[in-house]
């Protein structure tokens, strides 16, 4: 996978190994990216703020759920920044997530906002924001003539395994449904939502849709 201190077994097939290998640096690089703004976030936020940890199923559609595996996944949110008062005072976010099974992993930023529910301990967190996946963006047609049977039997197999996105960037929304177990740890139910939405890309759109549970510790004041 793409966190420098995890590996994951996946297929042993050269090609894919192939694959792995180009997102396992286009993770490290997005890893390191990712550290380093949550950094840059907490030190110029008072160094208070949400560390969170969580494992996602991986694809709710029948398309989706074809990639397999689960999405381990980290991040950090900051305290509500009051300066953004015409923003409704939101929380910056920042994750990174990776796919036990394929090489479709994501690293994303954006807003969210926690609202109350019921109770002082409920409470529920729409958010937005953009990512860059390394799924597949687009797959050849396997019936384009002039393959070999081989290339056709591989692009088939892409065909019938993967994502296609359409494009790297996407749009990150997401909505969370929270506890508050103690006043520094939080549980939530999450949902994390990948596409193009046809604005960033024309064309092939097919989504990402993440279901999961994470665990939050607030640090801080």
């Amino acid at each position: 996978m793409r966190f420098p201190f995890v590996t994951f077994n996946r297929s042993r097939h050269n090609t894919r190994a192939q694959e792995r290998d180009d997102s396992d640096m286009k993770m490290q690089r997005l890893a390191a990216l990712a550290a380093g703004l949550s950094l840059a976030i907490a030190g110029t936020h008072a160094h208070a703020g949400d560390v969170m940890a969580g494992v996602y199923a991986h694809g709710l559609g029948v398309k989706q759920s074809r990639e397999g595996g689960v999405d381990p996944l980290i991040g950090y949110s900051t305290d509500p920044i009051g300066a953004l008062w015409w923003l409704g005072k939101p929380s910056v976010h920042v994750i990174v997530a990776g796919n036990t099974n394929v090489p479709t992993d994501f690293v994303a930023a954006g807003f969210d906002w926690r609202i109350k529910l019921f109770s002082s301990k409920w409470y529920i967190r729409p958010g937005i924001g953009i990512a860059y996946s390394t799924g597949k963006t687009q797959v050849e047609n396997p019936y384009t003539p002039g393959l070999t049977p081989a290339e056709k039997e591989h692009l088939l197999h892409i065909a019938n395994t993967r994502i296609e996105f359409g494009s790297h960037a996407l749009f990150e929304p997401e909505l969370a449904l929270g506890y508050h177990i103690t006043p520094k740890w939080t549980a939530e139910l999450s949902y994390v939502h990948l596409s193009n939405g046809e604005i960033l890309h024309h064309g092939q759109n097919q989504a990402l849709d993440d279901v999961g549970l994470r665990a939050i510790y607030h640090f801080g004041r």
